[in-house]
């Protein structure tokens, strides 16, 4: 893979999600019935990060879950029996039911993650509704999904892949389009 454009650095991603955080805040008129889940692995800091970012805004607490989503992928079957999927711990120590859940995550493609995690998310409740936000939306979509909350929109083509790097995760934060 070559490295083509850096998109966002650390400042960029910093202001993307301090809009969103406002953005989640001003659609739902406050954050008192708000539940971040992150869709792991990037999706996790990205939900505390905009917790962060609500608690400084509104000064209130909203509670933060993670998801794995990897029993729910539609393309499990592909993985051939010597490649068992590696399985993350989910944790959501809150009650969904009733509430709005606002998923986050790193990169918004082809919608399928999505729709695993919302499968996910209903398996452990009913919320009243189930939002999306992501640091960064970059098309190709193959269902028909959309991000409620966007840090940036990336058109990308085939040969292009969007990384995400975060401080959590990969000690930097910087998201970089790389060609194929």
């Amino acid at each position: 893979m070559k490295k083509k454009t850096e998109i966002l650095d650390a400042a960029a991603i910093n202001r993307a999600l301090t809009r969103m955080a406002h953005e989640i805040l001003e659609k739902n008129k406050g954050g008192e019935n708000l539940v971040l889940i992150g869709i792991k692995t990037r999706g996790v800091p990205i939900a505390q990060r905009l917790k962060e970012k609500i608690k400084q805004i509104e000064s209130i607490d909203v509670p933060v879950g993670e998801i794995d989503i990897t029993l729910y992928r539609d393309d499990l079957e592909k993985t051939t029996i010597h490649d068992e999927p590696e399985l993350k711990a989910t944790n959501i120590n809150v009650e969904l039911t009733g509430k709005t859940v606002v998923l986050a995550d790193d990169v918004l493609f082809t919608g399928r993650t999505v729709r695993a995690a919302m499968d996910a998310v209903m398996d452990l409740g009913r919320p009243s509704q189930i939002q999306l936000g992501v640091l960064v939306d970059r098309g190709h979509r193959e269902l028909p999904i959309r991000a409620d909350y966007v840090g940036k929109n990336i058109p990308t083509s085939d040969k292009e892949i969007i990384v995400v790097r975060l401080e959590e995760t990969d000690q930097a934060n910087l998201v970089s389009i790389y060609e194929k």
